[in-house]
């Protein structure tokens, strides 16, 4: 018998559209939808948002000029950062910004996820590990994906968009005891039927929650998923702007993982158990000189 739900977060993702290009008029909208959410979905824990909504990035459309991306740069923390912390502050509750543009040092600039506490702290960010080149033309993080707790409720990782192609950064989580991991993406083009099906891969590969909020810009985008730890489909959404609820139990992750998926399969186990052999095929790009 399976034991109750003690270890539950209600999970809003907002499948959102920027205005395109205005950063200003996107924050404003942000700021409604946090009101409409908190008002009308008095239970929701955490808010998820899109990769670059917070920009008001709207890929391959005839708005985009050139230097966007240079000239709403800001640095974290900053007085953006400051802002969204103000709107979880009054909110009362977890947001997971999605990302935005970051001015680093030398001239350098990430796409970095934010997340806040319902205090307006900001607990968490992450510059993404791999931007979308020759698309993406970001700075690749330099530091692993992070973990953050939810006093009393579990441990929560990130990554951003094209992450979930490459298995090590969800893997990565797993091992830091990550047992949802929040995927905020900006995806307008056709391999989004891939992104559905990595979803449900890193999931499964990890036995965690895995929620994929993505944006619903001018051209594309849409599509939102969130899988369960044994890779069942919680919701999938259609291509309009759509708010989705979803109540996690992050002890059935803890269930998982000790029995197995299906009852059968205890696979973050034996990756921990692994024989050296497994990394050997990494030995040679990790003592690749990076430029």
């Amino acid at each position: 018998m399976l034991a109750p739900m003690s270890r539950v977060l209600t999970v809003l993702g907002a499948q959102v559209r920027p205005v395109g290009f205005d950063p200003e008029a996107t924050f404003a909208k942000f700021e409604r939808e946090v009101r409409l959410a908190r008002t009308a979905f008095k239970d929701s824990d955490l808010l998820l948002f899109p990769e670059l909504y917070l920009t008001g990035d709207d890929p391959f459309t005839a708005g985009e000029h050139a230097g966007f991306m240079e000239r709403v740069a800001e640095p974290v923390p900053g007085p953006l950062t400051d802002r969204i912390a103000k709107v979880a502050a009054r909110a009362r509750r977890w947001i997971c910004a999605g990302s935005i543009f970051e001015r680093g040092s030398r001239g350098r600039i990430y796409n970095t996820a934010l997340v806040f506490d319902p205090r307006g702290t900001l607990v968490a960010t992450y510059r993404k590990l791999f931007p979308w080149h020759p698309h993406e033309t970001t700075t690749p993080g330099d530091r692993p994906p992070p973990v953050f707790d939810v006093p009393r409720v579990g441990r929560l990782g990130l990554m951003i968009c094209y992450d979930g192609w490459f298995p090590e950064v969800a893997r990565g989580l797993a091992l830091q005891g990550a047992e949802l991991i929040l995927h905020p993406t900006l995806t307008t083009t056709p391999d989004r039927d891939q992104e559905l099906v990595m979803a449900r891969a890193n999931a499964i590969a990890n036995q965690c929650y895995v929620l994929n909020v993505n944006a619903v810009p001018s051209v594309g985008g849409g599509r939102s998923i969130g899988v369960d730890p044994e890779g069942r489909v919680l919701f999938e959404l259609g291509q309009n702007e759509e708010l989705v609820v979803e109540t996690v139990d992050l002890d059935r992750v803890a269930y998982v993982r000790e029995h197995g998926t299906r009852g059968v399969s205890r696979v973050l186990r034996h990756m921990q158990d692994a024989p050296k052999a497994v990394f050997e095929p990494y030995r040679g790009l990790l003592g690749r000189r990076r430029t």
